[in-house]
């Protein structure tokens, strides 16, 4: 099974940042993290990237908040899908962070979750990952149905609620 690679740009995003690793655990799905700055080490960020593909990785997680070019500087130096996860600063509330990840020129495109959605973005890697490994996506179909009866059994839970209204 391929690798995922997530890298952020720093160690202060781990908190966030760890979610991604225990989707992708949830799924028995191998991943390192790393911390490499676009902009404070972008000689390893680069070399990382333009390695990733022969160092076995299928899918990169860039996170990052403030500037959030990451993800994009990740892109532009690897043909693997790259997945932005922005990162919420003080500023502007993790705006700018979106803002810079999701706006990337053409041919140098980043899937995007939302902020601090890091959750997501080890799904979306997942799910990435199935499109050519039958048993995860035979995992991830049974984790998608799980989710779809729990949903339905707030909805009867709530039903006999409103009766008591």
């Amino acid at each position: 099974m391929k690798k995922v690679a997530i890298i952020m740009g720093s160690d202060s995003d781990l908190p966030v940042v760890r979610k991604a690793g225990e989707a992708l655990k949830q799924f028995g799905v191998p991943f390192e993290m790393h911390v490499f700055s676009a902009h404070r080490s972008p000689v390893e960020a680069a070399q990382f990237a333009k390695n990733a593909r022969e160092n076995g990785f299928g899918v990169l997680i860039g996170a990052a908040g403030m500037a959030a070019h990451l993800a994009g500087a990740l892109a532009a130096n690897t043909t693997l899908p790259v997945i932005a996860l922005p990162v919420k600063a003080k500023a502007l509330e993790g705006v700018d962070s979106l803002l810079s990840s999701v706006m990337m020129p053409p041919g140098v495109p980043v899937a995007c979750v939302g902020i601090d959605c890091a959750a997501n973005a080890g799904y979306l890697a997942v799910q990435m990952l199935a499109i050519e490994d039958s048993e995860l996506a035979m995992k991830y179909a049974e984790f998608k149905e799980q989710a779809h009866q729990k949903n339905l059994d707030a909805d009867k839970k709530m039903q006999e609620t409103v009766k008591e209204i």
